[in-house]
Formats: structure tokens, sequence, C-alpha cells
């Protein structure tokens, strides 16, 4: 097809010229007639020289003025509707803001190519040296944007030399979106794999470290072994953080200057960080973990799962037995008339004879009774019985629930369903009910990834959630242009009235194209639709491979999704085909020759046989083509036969089926790690090692047979058309229908695609497409017809653009719900590091602040600054200030209550010592500041800390706002010592007094100062109690240091997790007030904060009383052990 890559303009309302590319005379030629017959702005159309689209700029479109060239205006010929419509889709692509910003970045590719010779040019000693000169560069002032060109360039030429890749110009614009914290949309097959190497470089030069997040374990190890080379070969250490790893690796990891990890495992060891009570336990880069992320897959990472939230949990026992009854009781209810259903919210309500009938069957008067709460686990159970299926939304394995990503298609290994729901399943599946969880931490994808400075991300499909990127995560998109242009045919989609006449006709087109020859692809939407479909085809005899969820075919993801561009290759697959390896035309040569190796060599390897269930299901190999090896690869395969013989033979080893799989991989490592001379010397070494040489040669002359055959096989499948892809249903979300077809047509390649749908399909069960029903009933057509009105289906398309806002509007919901967690979780996670984190000085003046702000908030509720001091609550004082520091200490015998803090003092003394000082002019800030009192020890010893305790006050009483000459005397207070008799004298003094004396005055309240020096002198006292502990304590001051240090974490952590449960019960209860007429989400900001400071409050509470108690030492005479605390 012909591409009109680039305007000049002459003048500023007519176009002179219309410059046009195509490889084909034909089509250049109707092109060109067609512009000047059709227009009468153009002064002339010129053919330019295809050799211009073949240069090493890269074969790209619609991003570039093209050269000038002569050419000649040619004949118009009939073709001429189809280039009004190819000319009318130009216009409009260059109508829109995405063509612009991506031809201003085709001035850095210009700059790229022009750098490619000179870095050719380079050894690879100097090519590696480029890393230290552009760090070197950034230290003395550069910017990461004036070295852009040349990272990029080095990066191309490493990928040519380590991969034998070099990067096309629509890959270096990728790279460049990248880094601009952009989200790259590329086609599927365009290689962002390789993209993401540019932008990772480039932002770990800085040394703070960059993610690279892709979806799963596997993927992080194929990218971090692959692209890890580029980075590796130019001095960069790359890590890599998998699911079963120990936490010293994971440290490790991150220490690097890149590192891969899968997006789960990154959020929890973020979440696990903040669990830690040691700062030795802590894995990620603190205290600034995030520098830069580079998300693979961004629109499922950040949109479909942006729902689901990561936690952390404990077990709880409590209430498990009611789970098995409830499920019971869901059993017999029936729907529509015990409860209604909500398919949309997933939600139940049950009417009045549903409560009736359930209280009959569990003997209750009242199913909300708090004492014997059974209505939460009722409606849990109907919840699992309506909107849980299995073999849809889970599987069962080894007797438990095995959650299934609706949107991915896999398994999701250690994630369980919150509020109940997987306990409810459990029971109605009849297995063992696990302990209901206790959440310990929890943070949204969408909160976490907000926590990088910097964030970008890559995918086929985002263009249609733009705007959410923008909104949420306020991320533009830039749609990449494809490489080659896309000829892929999207056939018109088919509705059925029922499902049974929709999966007639996919068998019969299945059945069709598999006698023609071509490859075909069947999406369906669950592992339920793919086993039906699997027994229609088999009934037919059609061979075919299925990848769903299910174990024994999830093992074979890669090499099922590899090998389904063969000839006559049918596969059935669930969401699993959308992401991750290529579909390519003709196999995948290095999968086919792995595949080749492990069939030869593994019988002779062991005699154990594969378990299905873990290892895989075979593959159905009966209707492709067979392939013939060369000689070479016989007498290889031969060899290796014969060396593995020998040394399980001679040597009498035995190998499991794993074992004997884990050597094949070594072998095959090896294969790329040494050409072939070396191999052969290698192999007359003897032993284990001169096996793995001879199985590397073996898969090395294999992997030459298969790339021909592959390659010969893909040209013939491509004259067939290509790959066929089959649509089942429409998802919820046009993406990961968009993902589905993108498996077709990739790089150029022909291929088509049709959907088939019925109204029996979840989706218009949701959303209701009545209207659709009624109307085919009506027209009286047979339910094994299809419709292809394009009226019709645009209107049940619309029911898929309605599903799509009322899902934004959920995500959106949840993020304005989760930023009020996230507020809080923030202030709590930097409190928390900061607890564990910093200096031993900074820790104990925190401790102390906690004290004072205990004595706060036993002062505040108990007196009014607009009333003299005998009209306060003086005894309630007292009483509480007594019962925190004696209640610690009645458990123990041999220990009492301190005797320093307000033993002699009563309601009378301190009401007359308050209306003493009111009287008094100035007040001296050292001492107790309250006359008539006893005096409290001091132990503040040192200039910091006694400015620290200076501040203490002035912060207090000035409501936290220390002015700016304070500050300054504080600084040299606490920092100059040999001025020291100087600040003492009475002018400080006299100058910091009068400054409190102007606040204080101006303070709310008549009484108010009296406020702030009992606050200071009860803050005071529990200062000292604490510090006389320390100096009768015999554990050394590193001991007291850690122990102050988890006290203070645990009570966090104690009142945090206590916190979430809270407000998640708020958030589902403030959803009642909306009758009232309130907004939900004010109502749950303002509770929601009051909780927070309650929970704060409460913390610091738990923290004082926990360092006051006594510190008992174990029973040997030994310190006590800080992990029994």
């Amino acid at each position: 097809m012909a591409s009109l890559e680039g305007i000049a303009l002459s003048g500023a309302t007519s176009f002179s010229t219309v410059d046009v590319i195509s490889d084909s005379p034909s089509r250049s030629n109707s092109v060109a007639s067609l512009a000047c017959k059709s227009s009468k702005i153009f002064s002339g159309v010129r053919l330019v020289n295809p050799a211009v689209r073949n240069s090493r700029k890269g074969r790209w479109y619609s991003c570039r003025q093209s050269s000038r060239a002569r050419g000649i205006p040619m004949a118009f010929l009939p073709q001429a509707k189809e280039n009004v419509i190819y000319l009318k889709d130009n216009w409009r692509q260059m109508l829109k803001l995405n063509h612009w910003v991506v031809r201003d970045y085709c001035k850095l590719v210009d700059t790229v190519n022009s750098l490619e010779p000179s870095m050719r040019a380079l050894s690879d000693e100097q090519l590696r040296g480029k890393t230290d000169e552009f760090r070197q560069r950034l230290k003395n002032g550069e910017t990461l944007n004036t070295i852009q060109a040349e990272a990029f360039a080095a990066v191309r030429e490493a990928a040519r030399r380590t991969l034998g890749m070099r990067h096309f110009d629509v890959q270096i614009i990728g790279g460049a979106v990248l880094h601009d914290g952009g989200i790259a949309e590329m086609k599927t097959g365009e290689g962002k794999t390789l993209v993401s190497p540019l932008a990772a470089y480039l932002n770990s030069l800085t040394g703070r470290g960059v993610h690279v997040v892709t979806v799963n374990d596997y993927l992080a190890q194929r990218d971090a072994q692959w692209m890890g080379q580029i980075h590796r070969f130019l001095g960069l250490t790359v890590g890599l953080v998998q699911s079963n790893m120990r936490p010293h690796e994971r440290k490790q990891a991150y220490a690097c200057d890149i590192t891969y990890s899968n997006n789960s495992e990154l959020g929890f060891d973020y979440l696990r960080d903040h669990t830690s009570e040691k700062k030795e336990d802590l894995v990620m880069r603190w205290p600034n973990p995030f520098n830069f992320a580079i998300v693979d897959e961004v629109d499922s990472v950040l949109i479909d799962e942006g729902r689901n939230p990561l936690l952390i949990s404990s077990q709880s026992s409590k209430d498990a037995a009611r789970y098995p009854v409830a499920a019971e009781v869901a059993d017999f209810l029936v729907a529509d008339y015990h409860y209604k259903i909500d398919w949309k919210d997933k939600s139940v309500e049950l009417t009045e004879e549903g409560v009736a009938a359930a209280e009959l069957a569990l003997d209750t008067e009242d199913l909300w009774d708090e004492r014997d709460p059974w209505a939460r686990f009722v409606i849990t159970g109907l919840k699992a019985k309506e909107f849980h299926q299995r073999d849809v939304h889970y599987i069962v394995k080894d007797g438990q629930i095995q959650i299934v990503d609706e949107f991915t298609g896999r398994v999701v290994e250690n994630r369980r369903w919150s509020d109940g729901i997987h306990q409810a399943v459990e029971a109605k599946e009849g297995l063992r009910i696990q302990a209901d969880t206790v959440t310990v931490a929890q943070i949204t994808y969408q909160s976490f990834f907000k926590l990088y400075p910097k964030l970008s991300g890559m995918t086929g499909t985002a263009k249609t959630e733009e705007a959410e990127f923008l909104k949420i995560y306020k991320i533009p998109v830039v749609e990449i242009p494809t490489n080659l242009p896309n000829i892929r045919k999207d056939l018109p989609l088919q509705l059925f009235p029922v499902a049974r006449g929709k999966w007639e006709k996919v068998r019969e087109e299945v059945e069709y194209m598999y006698t023609q020859g071509r490859p075909v692809l069947v999406g369906t939407t669950s592992v339920e639709q793919s086993e039906y479909l699997s027994g229609l085809l088999s009934d037919w005899g059609i061979p075919h491979n299925v990848l769903n969820a299910r174990p024994k075919y999830a093992a074979r993801e890669a090499e099922i999704v590899a090998q389904a561009g063969r000839k006559c290759a049918i596969t059935i697959a669930t969401n699993m085909a959308g992401r991750g390896t290529d579909i390519i035309l003709g196999g995948n040569p290095e999968m086919l020759a792995k595949e080749m190796i492990e069939n030869s060599l593994i019988g002779f390897m062991t005699s154990e046989a594969p378990n299905v269930d873990t290892d895989g299901a075979p593959l159905s190999q009966t209707a492709l083509s067979k392939f013939k090896q060369s000689t070479t690869s016989l007498v290889r395969i031969s060899t290796a036969i014969r060396a593995v013989s020998s040394i399980c033979g001679k040597q009498s080893e035995s190998w499991t089926y794993r074992e004997a799989k884990a050597k094949l991989e070594s072998a095959l490592e090896l294969a790329s790690e040494k050409d072939e001379l070396g191999l052969q010397l290698l192999g007359k070494s003897g032993g284990s090692e001169s096996m793995r040489a001879y199985i590397a040669l073996a898969y090395i002359s294999l992997l030459r047979d298969c790339r021909v055959y592959c390659q010969e096989e893909g040209a013939e499948v491509k004259r067939l058309g290509g790959l066929h892809v089959i649509g089942t249903a429409l998802h919820e979300s046009r993406r990961v229908d968009n993902q589905l077809r993108g498996r077709a047509g990739r790089q150029g390649d022909p291929g088509s695609t049709r959907f088939m749908i019925s109204l029996q399909d979840e989706m218009f069960r949701k959303f209701n497409a009545e209207w659709a029903s009624n109307l085919i009933s009506k027209l009286g057509l047979d339910d094994n017809i299809p419709i292809e009105n394009s009226s019709f289906a645009n209107r049940l398309l619309d029911l898929q653009k309605a599903a799509e806002r009322y899902y934004f509007g959920v995500r959106k919901s949840l993020v304005e719900y989760d930023e009020v967690m996230e507020v809080q979780r923030k202030h709590v996670y930097n409190l928390r590091q900061a607890l564990l984190l910093d200096g031993a000085e900074y820790c104990k003046e925190r401790l102390y602040r906690y004290m004072q702000a205990v004595a706060d908030d036993i002062v505040h509720p108990a007196v009014d600054a607009s009333k003299a001091p005998r009209f306060w609550r003086i005894d309630d004082i007292l009483a509480d200030f007594e019962e925190l520091l004696t209640k610690t200490y009645l458990d123990l015998p041999n220990y009492s209550a301190p005797s320093i803090v307000l033993e002699k003092v009563t309601k009378e003394m301190l009401v007359e010592s308050l209306e003493t000082v009111r009287f008094e002019g100035n007040i001296g800030l050292d001492g107790s500041m309250l006359p008539g009192l006893p005096s409290l020890p001091d132990h503040s010893i040192g200039l910091r800390r006694k400015a620290s305790a200076l501040k203490r006050w002035l912060e207090m009483s000035t409501d936290g706002s220390v002015p700016y000459v304070l500050q300054t005397h504080l600084f040299v207070y606490g920092a100059l010592s040999h001025m020291l008799l100087e600040l003492r004298s009475a002018l400080f003094v006299a100058k910091v007094t009068s400054l409190f004396l102007l606040k204080m005055s101006c303070s709310e309240g008549e009484y108010q100062r009296e406020v702030h020096l009992l606050r200071k002198y009860l803050g005071d006292a529990l200062i000292a109690t604490y510090q006389e502990k320390l100096k009768k304590s015999s554990l050394s001051n590193a001991k007291i240091e850690q122990l102050e240090r988890v006290l203070a974490v645990k009570a966090l952590d104690q009142y945090w997790r206590d916190h979430l449960i809270n407000m998640n019960r708020l958030r589902a209860a403030v959803n009642v007030r909306s009758f009232g007429h309130m907004n939900p989400l004010e109502e749950y900001k303002i509770d929601g904060c009051r909780f927070f400071i309650a929970m704060l409050s409460a913390a610091r509470r738990l923290t004082v009383e926990s360092l006051l108690q006594p510190w008992v030492p174990m029973e040997d005479g030994s310190d006590l052990d800080l992990d029994y605390i």
C-alpha cells in the first residue's frame, strides 16, 4: 500500500507538491494521478524513488518528510476509490497531535543515525568506556537530555554486537518516549523488548537505579538474561527479582543499576519492607528506593490490575466454621425470589423471603444480630455461588482454590480473595477452610506506581485508555508508527442469538481454515469455554492444542504460542495468548530446535515419566508438517546420545525428569556462550562437561536447520493468507480484544481476524442487551445464522464502550478513596522508615516528642483555656497520669512504679501553682516553670539535647511554628559550644522569653499560657521518668537504641493494622449516607482523618507505655530478647 510520507509546504494556503512513496510502481502511479485529478490545491505530484524507503534509516511511515526525488505524474488507474480512502486516512492522521509529536522525535533519530558510524568505529573497550564518560559528564553538570542521543547510539551499537539486532528508527522514537515519561504504544511484533534498554541505560547513569517491570517471572527472567547482555556489555550491573528469592538475594538485585522484576514482587517487597522491624531486613534502596520505572504491558498492570490491591495479611481463625454452614444456606436460596442479583456491581441483596428463609435455616431471630452475626456470611456465600464460577474465575488444584486472572487467563500464584470470599468459595467446593486473614499492609498498583518520580510504559494497546492514563497517572500515550505497514484484514463481526450457534460456526470456520492450511488462533474468555470448543473440535477429528490456566497446559505456554504460526496449527487459548511470546509465521526456530533436542535426548537421560500437571501435556503434532534433519544434525544428535548414555550408563548417574530438563537447559545456555570450535574442544575433555558440549553442538546444528525450515514454511503460510484469529466474545475492554487481533499481521505479515459473539455472552448479560434479543426474536432468525449488519453491530459495540466507561468510573472511585489512604500511608511509612533509619539522637528526640504528645492528650480534654484553672478537671489529669505510670507495673511483684513523678502533688497544689504563675511577668525557660511543685531531675546532657528540649517547648507553645529568629538562636545554641556562656546569658533568655510572651498573648483563650505550662510540666515529668529509668538500666546504649526502635515500630504496626480494618469498614458504611444526601467520599475523608489522628495518638501512647514499663531480663540473667517483645 502506498504511503504519504511527507508533504512539502509552499506558501500559506496551498501545497505545491505531494511526494508519494510506494513499493509498487503501479500503486504509486494511481495515487499520484488521483492527487492530480481530484484536488485543485496541489500544483504538482512527484513519485519519490522507492530506494529512499529502503535506506539504513529504517522502514517507517507518516513521521518523516520524504527526500525529494524526481518523478513523473502517471495516468489514472481504476483503484481510485481505494486510494481516496487511503488519502483520507493519511490526512486524518496528520490532523492528530500524535503525528506532530512523533515528527518532533525524528530530530533525535537523525542525530542518533549520524552518530552510528563513529560508534561502529569504536572497539569494545572504547564503547564500554562510554558509560564512565557519560557519568562523568553528568557529574560535571550536563543533563540526561544533553547526552541522550549519544547514549542511544551506544545502546544501538551494543545491541548489534551482543544480540545481532539493530534498533529501527521507530524503536529509537519509542525509547525517547519512555525517557520522557510517556507510554509508547507499539503494535505486536514491533520489538518493545528491545526498546526498553534505551531508556533504562540512559536513566541508570544517574546511579539511582532503574526498575524494568514485567507481568510475570518468566518475562522478567527472559528480559534480564536477553536484554541484560546489552547492559552488561556497557558496564552496568543487572539484577533480577524472582518469587522464590531470599531477602539477601533481593537486596543485591535492587542494588544493581538496572533491576528486572514483575509488578507483584516489586509491590510486595515494598510492603514487606514496611513490615520489617530491623534495618537489616530492608531489601530496597532506602531511603530513596524509587527513581525511574519502565512498565511492560503497562495497561495490564496499571488498569487491569488497578482494581486489585496488594495485601500482606496474617491469619485469624475466628469464624472459620461459619462458612460451610453459610454455603449450604446459600445453595438452597433461589435467585430472583430469595435474593436479587446486580451483575454489573457484583452484589446481591436478600429479599424479605430470603431473610426469613435464612433465619429459619440458621435457627436465629436476627441475621444482623451483632452477638451472632450471620448476614455477612450468607451474603458472601451467595456472591461465591453467583459470581465465582469454577473453571472460569478459579480452578481447583491439590485441594486448593487457585484464582484465574480474568485479563490474562493465567493462574495467579499466592493470591486470595479478601472479605471472606475465598473462604466462601472453599466452602462451596467442599474444601478445607483456610483461616480468615487480617490485613497487615496494603497498597494498590495505582498508588504504588505513583511513588516513582518518573514512570513510563510500553504496550500494544493503550490509546483507547489515554484519558485514564492522563487523569490518574499524568502519563501521555504516544502511538509509535509501525516499521512496516499493517496489512491485516479485520473481517466483519458476526452476531448469533444463542451461544450454541456461535460455537458451531466457530467450528466450521476453524475446519475451513484447517483445510486451507492456515494457522488459526481461537481466543476464549474462560477455561470452561476453551475446553468446550476443544471437545467440539475433537469430535470432528481436528487436531489442535489448548492453552488455558490449567497447569498441564500453562506449563507449555511458551512452546504452544511459539508454534501457533506453523502451517495447519490450530490453537485454542484464553487471554494467555494475548501477551508475551510472539506468534511467528512458520514457527519459532529456537523453540522448535529446543523441542527436538528434548524429544531426542530426554528418554536417554531419565526413566521417569513427566508429571502432566507440572511439566505440561504433550503438544499435538499430528497436523504439522514433518521436519527433515540434515546429515550433520543427525550425526551430532547421535554423538550427544552416546555422550548421555556414557554418563548415565558407565557412571551410573540417575536423574529425575526435572533434573534431566535442567541439564538440557544448562547445555543450551552453553550453546550461546561458546562457538562451535570451542564446543568441539570442550567435548574432548570427557565427563559431564563433554556431554553438555555435544548437546550444545547438536542444538546449534538443529537450530541452523530449523531457521531454514521455518523461513520456508513461513513464506508458504504468508502465501496462504497468514494467521487467522477468531474471537469468541467481546471483552469488557476494547484493549483486550485488540490484543487478540494484534497476534495476526505482526511486522507487515498478512493475516485476518473475525469476532463471533452471541447475545448470551457475559458482557451482554451484565450490560442489558435485551433490545437486541427482542429484535432478533421478532425477525425469527435461525440460531445458526450470523448477523453481519454494521449498524446492529455498532450498537452492540457501544455496549462495550459503556462497559469501559463504567469500569473507568469504578477505578476512578477507587483512586479517589485510595488517595485518602495514600496520604495516611505515606505518613505512616515515612514515620516507620525514620524510626528504623534515623540516627540514635534523632530517634530518641522523636520518642521524647511522643511523651510530650501523650501528656498533651491527657491535658487537652480536661482543660478550657477560657476558664481559670480551678474550673479544670485536674483530678482527671492526675488520675490518668498515675494510671499511665502504674498500670504496666501491676503484674510485676518485684517492680514498683517510679516515685519521682507527681507523688505528692495534689489538685490544690497544681491550681495554686498555675494561679501564682499567672501574675508573674517574664518566665525563665530553665527549670519546671511551675512554682511550688516538686522540681524534676534534668538528664539533658550536652548542648544538642538541651537545644532539642528547648525547641520542643517552643514549638509546643507556638503551635509548631518557631519564628526564624528563634530557629537561628537554637542552631547557634546547639552548634557553637564556644558561645555557650554568652547564649546562656540573661540577654538570650530575655530575647527568647519576650518572643514567647508576645506569641502567647495573641493565643486564643485567657488562660492559654497556663495550659502550655501545665503541658510542659507533665511532659517533662514523663521524659524525666524515662531518663531516670535509662540511668539505672544495665543495658548497653546500643541495646537500648535497638529496643526503642523496635517498641516504637511494633506499636505503630499494631494500630496501623487496626486502622486498615476500620478504614475498610468505613468505606463500606459511608455509602449508606448517600441516602441522607451526603457525599460518601467527603464523609470518608472526614471520618478517615479522625480515625487516623486517633490511631497515631494510640500508637504514641502504647509506645510510651512500653518504654516506661520495666525491661525484665531473661531467666538466665541475659539481656531481654528483642524478638520476643
